[in-house]
């Protein structure tokens, strides 16, 4: 704890850095405060204000069914940082185990472990999470378990390399000498120093889920009525873009803030934590950080 404190710490003394913790800070406040901040419910339709523009009552203006865009954009955030949250949170928890095992046991159970990694990795990510929700079916539950399942891969093989490097470090080999078993040696000594690499994945693995939860939205496979999502409310502003472009204006520009400020930050966080990990990984560095 004290060395994600100590990350943060300067992280924030770094203008560049500061700029990005600041963007995030927001994000998560306004995905938060989304029912305080919000003036509507989403679902609520003023049918005498259709497609009607941006005003002091309507900030964003309308849609084509009278509803309120502010709120809407507003909710979206909430709904998009929640699927990236969880479905990150899967992919993350599935790949620190199988990454762990194969790389600490390596052998045949790390051949099979990797070789299914490869299977997923084979096929385009946002073509294979259209799979798995065309089969489990379009819901919000489906998105994240399929966006999950997507990014799984990525971070089995983050796990993996760091699992690698740190094992061979003297501490590691005394321990195994005394002894120790492998899940104390696992659980004390390797997991703590790896994190460093799994935190900066998982931080611009959020972007990456953002903006596939989006691009599914937008395709009908994703966040489905009558939940906002920014890429659903793109898809359906196709017709109106010529009369009414703020539908389209509004998600696309909380889409990009909200997608670059992350991935931003996950780049400035890969700054602070680089050279440690470039210290300590060894070979890590030049798979993973290039």
């Amino acid at each position: 704890m004290k060395t994600i404190i100590g990350i943060i710490k300067e992280l924030i003394k770094d203008p560049m850095g500061k700029i990005g913790f600041i963007g995030v800070l927001v994000i998560i406040i306004l995905s938060v405060l989304a029912p305080i901040i919000a003036p509507y419910d989403v679902t609520e339709m003023f049918t005498q204000d259709k497609l009607t523009g941006p005003s002091s009552q309507y900030f964003f203006g309308t849609d084509n069914f009278g509803r309120d865009v502010f709120s809407r954009v507003i909710f979206g955030a909430k709904v998009s940082l929640r699927v990236g949250i969880i479905s990150v949170g899967i992919a993350a928890s599935f790949g620190l185990i199988f990454g762990v095992v194969a790389g600490y046991f390596e052998g045949k159970v790390d051949n099979i472990i990797m070789r299914f990694m490869d299977i997923l990795f084979a096929f385009p990510s946002i073509l294979l999470a259209l799979f798995i929700v065309s089969v489990l079916g379009p819901s919000i539950t489906n998105t994240m378990i399929a966006i999950g399942i997507v990014n799984t891969p990525v971070f089995t093989r983050t796990v993996r390399a760091s699992v690698i490097s740190v094992k061979s470090m003297e501490y590691i080999v005394s321990a195994t000498s005394i002894g120790l078993k492998p899940k104390n040696i696992i659980i004390r000594h390797i997991i703590p120093n790896i994190l460093a690499p799994f935190t900066v994945q998982a931080t611009l693995a959020l972007s990456g889920a953002i903006l596939t939860e989006a691009s599914m939205s937008f395709l009908g496979l994703g966040i489905q009525p009558p939940d906002p999502s920014w890429g659903s409310m793109l898809n359906e502003s196709r017709k109106y873009m010529e009369t009414s472009p703020w539908l389209v204006i509004f998600p696309a520009i909380f889409h990009y803030f909200y997608h670059t400020v992350i991935q931003y930050f996950g780049r400035q966080l890969k700054r602070r934590i680089g050279p440690k990990i470039k210290a300590v990984g060894g070979d890590l560095w030049k798979i993973y950080w290039k």
